[in-house]
């Protein structure tokens, strides 16, 4: 078992050092653009093994994409962040060209890879990896529900003074502001959190759930990168491992939710075929609306992707 992160920036090295103490592969390929620096990091992770008793080599390359041959789960993190001065269209068309690069070269290398996204802007950066992969679209999905749910929970466990493995919680839609958490479908060990917490209290922290990764940003002057890396890890190990895990994810729907042709947020299974059913929730008049909205903003930026002629 062969496993590539592609970038080395914190999230790539975070998501390549979780997935090696998990001993979830025999190897871990990092790859970045940068000369030495995903060979740096590698290095240091494998010398925490005998540290922290796992067995996964851990190797870095410049570059070297043959190295990556063989992967059974490949993780993109690639891309740059939004820079001051920066338009939505510009970030999007730069990290659209790198994310079609790094695919082209992850499928040249690993025809049968399962590939995961997490660069940014998620959706559109799943929707372009999708169009340059060419391959069945359970193949080919992004990580944000998982990380948006995470910080859901925490933050629930936070103000209830509870244990975040008893929370669950389901979470829909785009990566951003218009993302829908579900609270019918948010429980502490089988309660609904309703009965637990005022409506305003849960209400703020939706509010900062939607918000979470910009009040990251705010106080680090960069993105997070601990929960997103470990994020992703969790759904590699979901797929190495078979788990059958439900797990909301950056899926293409065709016909789903009354929705076709797009990348939206949405709880499927995720197992050794990668997704393995996009599991439909019944959702109320005002959660299906808002589905729709979250929809519609994440079509506007596909649009955008689209009229640029840079992936077909």
């Amino acid at each position: 078992m062969k496993i590539t992160v592609v970038g080395a920036g914190n999230v790539g090295a975070t998501c390549a050092n979780c997935i090696a103490q998990k001993e979830l592969a025999n190897e871990v390929i990092v790859v970045d653009i940068k000369d030495g620096l995903a060979e740096g990091k590698a290095l240091d992770m494998w010398q925490t093994a005998p540290i922290n008793y796992y067995d996964t080599r851990v190797k870095g390359v410049t570059n070297d994409y043959a190295a990556t041959a063989g992967s059974e789960v490949v993780v993109i993190t690639s891309g740059l962040p939004r820079k001051p001065g920066m338009s939505r269209d510009d970030l999007i068309a730069t990290n659209a060209g790198i994310v079609k690069m790094v695919t082209e070269n992850v499928i040249a290398h690993s025809p049968d890879a399962i590939i995961i996204i997490v660069s940014n802007p998620l959706d559109v950066m799943t929707y372009a990896a999708f169009l340059t992969a060419k391959k069945a679209s359970n193949k080919v999905f992004g990580m944000a529900g998982v990380l948006d749910t995470a910080r859901y929970r925490a933050f629930l466990a936070e103000e209830l003074n509870v244990s975040p493995k008893d929370i669950q919680a389901l979470l829909m839609g785009g990566h951003g502001d218009t993302m829908v958490p579900l609270t019918r479908y948010t429980t502490v060990a089988g309660i609904p959190v309703t009965d637990l917490i005022e409506e305003d209290k849960l209400n703020a922290i939706i509010e900062r759930t939607k918000f979470g990764g910009g009040e990251l940003v705010n106080l680090m002057g960069t993105s997070a990168w601990y929960a997103p890396g470990a994020a992703a890890a969790q759904m590699v190990e979901a797929i190495v491992r078979d788990q059958k895990r439900v797990f909301p994810v950056c899926a293409l729907l065709n016909g789903e939710y009354g929705m076709k042709d797009i990348y939206l947020g949405v709880p499927v299974k995720l197992g050794k075929n990668g997704i393995e059913e996009i599991i439909e929730v019944k959702l109320n008049e005002e959660e299906m609306a808002m589905l729709k909205d979250s929809a519609e903003a994440v079509k506007s930026v596909m649009k955008v992707l689209d009229d640029m002629n840079i992936v077909s």
